[in-house]
């Protein structure tokens, strides 16, 4: 501050003397530099104009433009550059600068084109834009364009050509980016060593990427941490968190940007507890670092803790980004809750960041998650210019929740707005087919993926067409397309294909496929129990024994279904027979007047699908306390005398006797009831179901 008034007096006593000396003006404008004082700079400019001074050479009026390029004010430039009687070099890269920081393309293209001559920096200003504008593959053809005219590239050349073979994952010119670079003389140097790393993690080269950091000399926090980055993005948190531990007997102090990484390192291997501490050690938190705590949470099934870490972020007066409100909606649509879903929604608009794709998207999936799909077509329908991720989720909402024919209806309009469509699209295309019942359809749009479109069928596209056929009760075509398929069938395959034996009862191609799996994946539960289920179905009780041994024998434990349903903005979970919900005498007592009450209007629970060799009372009594029931009963009570739809949610596909159960209820209740299991939306209303029994 005592600088900057001291240059202030010295300006204004060289307005009241007149004009001035050129060492006077010399010194005044090199403090101008040196403090970055614009102002002053400005006042002089405006004192050499009126006094008609013209400097000997450019060195003054080039100190002025750099000045004015730094701090960006681009009319300041332009208008010195245009009065400037001779130019050189160094003023046509003050204007390039200037142009540059702007972040203008166009005009630094312009700027570069005119120059009359060029130097190492002005190649490397149009680089960095480049760089900075993503314009990747341009930016490489300015590097060998600057080669090619004869000027060597500097430290700055190359950490722009790298970042542009990092984001574009041309692994191949990197090398050879390096090897100048090691001709150069340049691999030690610290910036240029981060970008290597940078290049080799980015491509996928994680064991070159270590190589060459083990190997550096000298290691800056951010080598450490692109070091770190790049074992995350390659899959390998543990690797990350040793790098951590490593860094810290290096005695490197970690930023923020390491602390934010090795939290989402400590969840990828579920050291929960490691990343609260790590968390809770950081003074000054940012909002990377709290966006990481809401998405690890999210993403290891603790989504109570998530929006709690949210709150308390807004708390502290951190603001949040769109990256962090997506990941806050996507929490929302994992417990299906809508109020809280709508909360959040609010807050986005709030923020001004609802229309942001990344949002919009999220949006519209946490809204067909909780069964509100209008809600969420009007996100969609307000998208200025929606992209793939947008159409999918849209399309995806209405699969979901039964409205097969709207799906492919928007499937449809996406093409005739010549929206290419991408392998995800054509999955919930199919899927929306085979749960519609249109084989037909189906195979049309299963042989234009790559007839019309040119994409290749992956395995989830054949995995939809064995859906497509096993749901429609043609178990024969099913196992043809696995014969027909190019790639070796995987777990997704077998695992469809046993689905749909299940749902026919066709235990020969069951067992088929049962043993499929028991090869590829011998330690998982889920294909022993729908084979056993399938048994158990056909009366075969001693094959049911002789599965559930080998489950024993083999330590296979069986997961444990569970359904919750929101109240009050709180998550009640229910498990089968479960009595240690604070009000199980309640929630039972309701179950049995509304099994009564269903009985008299012709609802019969079906003990036939008791999967247990037991007795019949036994069976009645398994069969009427399933979790889905109980959270119904629950809802029921904390919410009778309201008209809004009864929210459900199943970790596994709902039973056909709780799925009877729902319609009859819906009738006698007049009112919606949404149950989401693993498969699909079921609505029922008025004792009818929008899967229309095809669940």
């Amino acid at each position: 501050m005592r600088n900057s008034v001291k240059l202030s007096a010295a300006v204004d006593s060289l307005y009241a003397r007149g004009a001035a000396t050129h060492d006077s003006y010399t010194n005044l404008i090199l403090q101008c530099v040196r403090f970055n004082d614009i102002l002053q700079a400005r006042r002089l400019q405006s004192h050499m104009d009126f006094h008609c001074y013209q400097p000997p050479n450019t060195f003054l009026h080039n100190r002025l433009l750099h000045l004015y390029a730094k701090s960006g004010t681009i009319s300041d430039v332009c208008n010195l550059f245009d009065k400037m009687p001779r130019t050189d070099v160094f003023s046509w890269n003050a204007l390039l600068s200037a142009f540059s920081k702007l972040g203008d393309e166009t005009d630094v293209w312009d700027v570069f084109g005119r120059m009359p001559t060029r130097d190492s920096v002005s190649y490397n200003t149009v680089m960095t834009c480049l760089v900075g504008n993503r314009s990747w593959g341009k930016a490489l053809n300015v590097f060998i364009e600057m080669q090619t005219d004869g000027f060597e590239p500097t430290e700055y050349s190359y950490v722009s050509a790298l970042q542009a073979c990092s984001n574009t994952g041309d692994l191949r010119r990197g090398k050879q980016v390096h090897g100048k670079i090691s001709v150069a003389g340049l691999a030690a140097n610290v910036f240029v060593a981060n970008r290597l790393i940078d290049l080799y993690a980015k491509c996928g080269a994680i064991g070159l990427a270590i190589k060459f950091f083990d190997g550096m000399v000298s290691r800056s926090v951010v080598s450490w941490n692109s070091m770190i980055a790049g074992c995350l993005s390659n899959g390998k948190p543990e690797a990350a968190v040793e790098l951590f531990r490593q860094m810290k007997i290096a005695h490197v102090q970690p930023d923020l940007i390491t602390n934010s990484s090795v939290i989402g390192a400590y969840f990828q291997c579920g050291c929960v507890e490691e990343a609260v501490k790590l968390f809770s050690d950081i003074k000054e938190k940012d909002r990377v670092c709290w966006t990481e705590m809401i998405v690890g949470y999210g993403h290891c099934g603790r989504e109570e803790d998530a929006l709690s870490v949210f709150h308390e972020m807004l708390k502290e007066g951190v603001s949040a980004d769109s990256f962090t409100i997506s990941s806050v909606v996507s929490t929302c649509s994992k417990l299906a809750s809508l109020s809280l879903g709508q909360v959040v929604h609010g807050k986005a608009v709030y923020l001004g960041v609802d229309n942001d794709l990344l949002v919009s998207s999220s949006l519209i999936g946490m809204y067909s998650r909780c069964g509100e799909t209008k809600y969420a077509s009007r996100v969609f329908e307000s998208m200025t210019t929606p992209n793939v991720v947008s159409w999918n989720s849209m399309i995806a909402g209405y699969a979901q929740n039964g409205q097969d024919l709207e799906a492919l209806d928007l499937f449809e309009r996406m093409s005739r707005e010549n929206l290419k469509p991408d392998c995800i699209t054509f999955v919930l295309v199919l899927s929306a087919c085979a749960h519609a019942g249109l084989v037909k359809d189906g195979q049309g749009y299963f042989n234009s993926i790559w007839e019309q479109h040119g994409l290749t069928p992956t395995v989830d596209h054949y995995a939809c067409m064995i859906n497509l056929f096993g749901r429609s009760g043609r178990i024969d075509q099913a196992v043809k397309v696995i014969n027909s398929m190019d790639q070796e069938p995987n777990y997704l395959i077998w695992s469809t294909l046993l689905t749909v034996c299940s749902l026919n009862g066709d235990v020969d191609n069951a067992e088929m496929a049962a043993n499929h799996l028991f090869k590829l994946d011998p330690l998982n539960a889920g294909p022993y129990i729908m084979l056993s289920n399938l048994y158990a179905a056909h009366g075969r009780w001693k094959d049911v024994a002789s599965v559930r041994s080998t489950m024993k024998s083999k330590e296979i434990k069986k997961f444990a279904a569970y359904s919750w349903t929101e109240v009050d903005n709180t998550v009640h979970k229910f498990v089968a027979e479960d009595r240690s919900h604070p009000e199980s005498e309640k929630i039972y007592e309701k179950l049995k007047v509304l099994i009564t009450k269903l009985q008299t209007s012709g609802f019969t629970p079906d003990a036939n699908l008791v999967l247990h060799d037991v007795g019949e009372d036994e069976k009645f009594e398994s069969i009427c306390y399933h979790s889905e029931k109980l959270a119904l009963a629950f809802a029921l009570i904390k919410k009778s005398t309201a008209k809004t739809p009864i929210r459900i949610m199943k970790n596994i596909r709902v039973c056909g006797d709780c799925h009877v159960f729902m319609k009859f209820v819906s009738k006698i209740i007049e009112r919606r009831i949404v149950l989401r299991d693993s498969t699909r939306f079921h609505h029922f209303s008025d004792g009818i179901c929008s899967c229309k029994d095809k669940w």
